[in-house]
């Protein structure tokens, strides 16, 4: 006869084997499938990269650039909202859900702008493009930050980014090309049909929900900090509203201060470079091709060195990647200001490219580091709102610049922002970067070899 007893030790034992794993070793099946996931949110918003500027010009007649940057003004305001909408939901609800929502969203994109009579259609499926890009990526950030638990975020960030930038500027080479060979449209929306649905039935049937992943963590932070306090002297901290996160990671603290208004600049030249490049490119007599070449360069370079300056901000730390990130990506927008032809412009979308690499999976790390896993998803998704609010402050102040003035004045205006949003985050960031800790050696009694020896090493 068996007892029904179980050993407390025996019991755990088999709880912490039930528990879900952290790392990316222990998640690489998972954590492969939403890199994948990841790469076809790019590329459904690469193809506008190459076309919407050139279609709004050439279908529907557009002159003002403030007018043909509409769709980029609403597309940036819209997924900054949706980022903060997907943190919080994603805590509250679930990952996935959120992550087939996004997707059920972006499949009608494509349609509406193949069939769109005028402008506002473009802008309206813009509207949707935002909700999906939102939902999407910065769920798909949370779920892989999830997985591998405190260690290796900027690798695991690195491989994120990566391959979704390299899936947009594969996207906005391969749009470019249909342009080219066969007309703006339908054929690259055709594309962008095809690949929302695969990213789709890959949330749907292939993506699990990591939220158990976090609580894992919350639970072993909760454990660990246990046993470093002293008996009768924990402090359980209040839990935060979804209102107090927002202020925290907007203005209270300093250091995430710093970083949201980085990715905000950051986000505000990538919206120049996509709404007023390729008019600036076209002004010059280059094609439709050399505008794909040179438009997908930018994200090329940006997706490709995500893959070394993640790890590296592992390593290195997060703070001087992030200003020197800045600093390189206003030398690539002067030089497309101060130089013509399609070589020189080639050679600042390099820059371009690599200054974004190192300050883009360096920033998502950092807002990590710095925050609890228990409303880590909803302080990404603030930060990803400053971010993404760059797109439509990027759009607005590149237009009205370009219409008052000139696009080689709304250029050079941003590669000053650029510049300045570097000295900011060096002067009030800290460095966030986890650095390990030896396990403190308690003093041993000078007569007592028993303890010195079974003291950790």
């Amino acid at each position: 006869m068996q007892s029904g007893f179980k050993h407390p030790a025996g019991q755990r034992q088999h709880l912490q084997s039930e528990a879900p794993q952290l790392g990316l070793r222990a998640n690489w099946p998972q954590f492969t499938l939403l890199v994948i996931i990841n790469a076809f949110v790019g590329s459904l918003v690469g193809i506008e990269r190459t076309i919407l500027p050139l279609l709004a010009a050439h279908d529907f007649g557009l002159a003002s650039k403030t007018a043909i940057l509409s769709f980029l003004i609403s597309f940036g305001l819209v997924k900054a909202l949706a980022n903060l909408l997907a943190g919080h939901l994603g805590d509250r609800y679930g990952r996935k859900r959120i992550l087939v929502a996004g997707w059920l969203v972006g499949l009608l994109v494509p349609p509406l702008i193949i069939i769109a009579p005028n402008w506002g259609w473009v802008v309206f499926a813009n509207v949707l493009l935002g909700i999906n890009q939102g939902l999407c990526w910065s769920t798909t950030v949370i779920m892989k930050i999830d997985l591998v638990g405190p260690r290796r975020r900027g690798l695991a960030m690195g491989l994120n980014e990566a391959a979704g930038y390299l899936a947009v500027s594969g996207a906005a080479l391969a749009a470019g090309y249909l342009a080219a060979t066969y007309a703006l449209r339908p054929q690259p929306f055709l594309l962008g049909t095809l690949l929302a649905l695969c990213g789709l039935l890959l949330s749907l049937f292939g993506a699990r929900e990591s939220q158990g992943h976090a609580r894992q963590e919350a639970r072993e932070l909760q454990q660990r900090a246990a046993e470093e306090t002293e008996p009768g002297q924990a402090q359980a901290q209040p839990a935060l509203s979804f209102w107090q996160i927002v202020a925290h990671v907007s203005w209270r603290d300093r250091t995430l201060l710093a970083i949201s208004q980085a990715g905000l600049v950051n986000n505000l030249n990538d919206g120049l470079s996509w709404g007023l490049f390729p008019l600036y490119f076209a002004a010059a007599g280059l094609d439709a091709a050399h505008i794909g070449w040179l438009v997908a360069a930018y994200p090329a370079v940006w997706g490709a060195g995500q893959l070394l300056t993640g790890a590296f901000s592992d390593h290195l730390g997060r703070k001087g990647m992030i200003s020197a990130g800045m600093w390189v990506q206003a030398i690539g927008l002067a030089l497309m200001l101060l130089t013509r032809g399609f070589w020189p412009w080639l050679l600042g979308a390099i820059l371009l490219g690599s200054g974004t690499a190192l300050v883009y999976p360096t920033l998502l790390a950092a807002v990590s580091d710095v925050t609890p896993p228990d409303w880590r998803a909803s302080a990404v998704g603030v930060y990803r709102l400053w971010r993404d609010s760059g797109y439509a402050v990027g759009g607005l102040l590149a237009g009205l610049l370009a219409d008052l003035l000139s696009i080689p004045w709304a250029i050079g205006l941003v590669a000053l922002l650029t510049f300045l949003s570097g000295v900011l985050a060096a002067l009030l960031m800290r460095e966030t970067l986890p650095r390990p800790q030896s396990a403190p050696v308690a003093p041993a009694p000078p007569l007592s070899s028993h303890n010195a020896a079974s003291s950790p090493p």
